[in-house]
């Protein structure tokens, strides 16, 4: 009989304790698909007595998951603890130094680390999976990886925070601010204990250099991913883009251009049509396009206990199976210093002003502009009741944000403009 698989699983909250329940309850047909038993024999996680809805007793608990990661009756280490360093960074170097393959759900580790811990990981003639860490249950790593590892890859785009959907879709249906949505999403335990993470767009960027990595050879540069959050987006804009037929996404664009690498995670306006515009609540997309197979659309749950455990248990099974993937596709050795692009692609963009309520106001705005060659396209002026502002809705013709940042420094300048203006990418899709 062939020997079976042995896991051992350091950090058993929401995902770990879905990944034990799969095991459990679909041994047989995990043996069947994999041509081996899939078991667990160790497990580590910070409290011991927690009731976790799952049988433990018959697995060999490690306080420590160094510890763990060492033991010879663990053929794979499974980390799912989180955090860029700490534990489970130190965790799985002892398991890649053991001699044992590795799957992990840990984004922001993987993004400060990977190249290192990919390289170390070859090396060592080990695997390092990490299916589970973008996009909760979408298999998008293997369809980059595997699926259209025969395209060159021109552009990978999405929504990859199912919290800032959820905030963003309902500030829309429900016709509710910003704050109200985000205190909603707090109580129901949707926000990372920094929320920051998620509505900074920092979770997003993770994954996004991530993606960025495997679909253009590159080593992993989350640094190089210029980061904006949703935290300034109102009520007025929500109803204003859908008002023009857009609807507002946290978006991940990456693109090889001739100026480099352009990584992006910001608020963007997209068609409200497009599968981008019509996604709700928690759900996930990644869009990507390749030179052969065109575009290609990816849809599903972006977290949860059974979406995110059935993508730790798909890379499980690969390794079962003795398939063996180079960490980003490629090997890391293989992979280049990407060059950030210094500057976005053009695209036309949505600027929101509440404007002083005189005559000469408009055309000081228009001047700033046209001074710093942003050309309008359209131009709205809303009612209202306040005595001394207007709210006035612009959208631009293509232009740089370098172009756009001058010109609202102008519009700044003439002091008509009452705050900051609002200014949002509407990005083709």
């Amino acid at each position: 009989m062939t020997d079976p698989l042995r896991l051992g699983i350091a950090g058993l909250g929401t995902v770990g304790a879905g990944v034990v329940k799969i095991v459990q309850r679909k041994a047989n047909l995990l043996a069947m698909r994999s041509g081996r038993p899939v078991v667990i024999t160790a497990v580590s996680a910070r409290t011991r007595d927690k009731d976790r809805g799952v049988r433990l007793g018959e697995y060999a608990w490690e306080d420590d998951p160094v510890v763990l990661a060492r033991r010879d009756d663990v053929d794979l280490f499974v980390e799912l603890m989180g955090g860029s360093d700490g534990p489970a960074k130190a965790a799985t170097e002892a398991a890649i130094a053991a001699g044992k393959d590795v799957v992990t759900a840990n984004k922001a580790m993987l993004a400060i680390h990977g190249q290192d811990l990919a390289a170390t990981a070859e090396a060592a003639g080990v695997a390092l999976r990490f299916e589970a860490a973008v996009a909760g249950g979408i298999p998008v790593i293997k369809s980059l990886t595997e699926g259209l590892s025969g395209n060159e890859i021109t552009r990978v785009m999405g929504v990859m925070n199912g919290t800032c959907n959820y905030i963003l879709t309902r500030m829309q249906s429900a016709g509710l601010s910003y704050d109200a949505v985000f205190r909603e999403a707090h109580e129901l335990g949707y926000l990372e204990a920094d929320p920051t993470l998620d509505v900074g767009g920092i979770d997003a960027g993770h994954k996004l250099a991530l993606l960025s990595a495997i679909a253009f050879g590159t080593e992993v540069d989350f640094a190089g991913v210029q980061l904006e959050g949703i935290e300034r987006i109102a009520s007025a804009d929500i109803e204003q883009a859908a008002d023009m037929g857009f609807r507002i996404k946290l978006l991940g664009v990456a693109q090889m251009t001739g100026r480099g690498l352009e990584q992006r995670m910001s608020p963007c306006l997209v068609p409200a049509d497009s599968p981008l515009g019509q996604l709700e609540g928690g759900t996930n997309m990644v869009v990507l396009e390749g030179d052969a197979v065109g575009q290609i659309v990816l849809r599903g749950a972006g977290a949860g206990e059974g979406p995110t455990a059935s993508a730790v248990m798909s890379d499980v099974m690969d390794i079962a199976r003795g398939i063996r993937v180079s960490t980003f596709g490629q090997p890391a050795g293989s992979l280049t210093r990407p060059t950030p692009a210094g500057t976005a692609t053009p695209a036309p963009y949505y600027l929101r002003m509440a404007l002083q309520d005189k005559p000469g106001a408009l055309a000081k705005v228009a001047t700033a502009l046209g001074e710093a060659g942003v050309s309008i396209d359209r131009m709205r002026q809303y009612q209202h009741s306040h005595e001394t502002t207007a709210p006035v809705l612009i959208v631009t013709h293509k232009t740089t944000r370098e172009a756009l940042d001058k010109a609202l420094a102008g519009i700044a300048g003439t002091g008509v403009a009452d705050g900051r203006p609002v200014a949002i990418r509407i990005e083709a899709v």
